[in-house]
């Protein structure tokens, strides 16, 4: 894979097992963050021949601008571009106590920031009528009910921003993908459940899981952001990919399969 990545690290354990999976495919990578320590830190442990750090905030249209252009000068290209940077937002479960501004600020992360990210992909990619574009979700872009309303909304709206910016790159040889998970032990996840360790975080994740019997990781995600730039998916664009274990896909309301049903009828 002779290949040059923009990704954006953020809090996520995703971004660096992505970045450590792409290098160990060939590629060149790009890690663009607000976290400048972690981001070094990162380029360090996987080889300096092979990564190369900017400092972006993904909601500041200048930052990412910057962070394109600089793969672009210290690879040559930019093949893909892995919008992976968000945050839970607030952790109001009732929408008549969410403040706006908290509200405001999780949209321009997780939604704005990857507009952004597109934007600036596009403008480099278009030219060579070639490239792929991922963003990474959470079973909240298709689910209500699973987070707060700020992440959910945002969730839901880079898929939309999916769907659109597929639909009008495929023409140029662009490949817009959205790849989105299940509860996987990151640094967010532990963010949320800050009063709780990763062992119990796994253990709720299991717990609830449809697909019992294996867990989630973040190597995981990665494996898909590999496919998805590789030529292998050469023909796969617009497409939410769902790392979810059938979870999106079932309702157990009626229990038809846990004997639930003859209970309650």
């Amino acid at each position: 894979m002779e290949t040059s990545v923009l990704e954006h690290l953020q809090q996520s354990g995703i971004g660096e097992a992505t970045a450590i999976l792409y290098t160990q495919h060939g590629a060149k990578v790009v890690i663009a963050d607000i976290q400048d320590d972690k981001g070094y830190a990162v380029c360090k442990k996987i080889g300096l021949n092979n990564t190369s750090f900017i400092h972006c905030d993904v909601s500041i249209e200048e930052d990412v601008k910057n962070a394109v252009d600089h793969a672009v000068a210290k690879f040559g290209k930019l093949d893909i571009m892995f919008n992976n940077a968000a945050i839970e937002g607030p952790t109001c479960p009732s929408v008549t106590d969410t403040k706006v501004s908290e509200f405001e600020k999780t949209l321009s992360i997780n939604c704005t920031g990857v507009f952004l990210g597109n934007k600036h992909a596009a403008r480099v990619m278009i030219p060579r009528k070639q490239g792929c574009i991922l963003r990474n979700g959470s079973v909240s872009t298709v689910m209500g009910g699973v987070a707060y309303h700020a992440y959910t909304i945002s969730k839901h709206a880079i898929i939309g921003l999916m769907m659109n910016t597929a639909a009008e790159l495929g023409r140029f040889g662009i490949r817009v993908n959205c790849i989105s998970s299940f509860l996987i032990t990151t640094s967010m996840a532990t963010d949320c459940f800050s009063d709780k360790d990763g062992k119990w975080i796994e253990d709720l994740a299991c717990k609830i899981a449809n697909l019992k019997g294996v867990v989630l990781t973040a190597d995981d995600v990665a494996k898909a952001a590999v496919y998805f730039g590789s030529d292998d998916a050469k023909y796969v664009s617009g497409h939410n990919f769902m790392i979810d274990g059938g979870l999106t896909t079932t309702n157990e309301v009626f229990g038809i399969f846990n004997n639930l049903l003859p209970s309650i009828l």
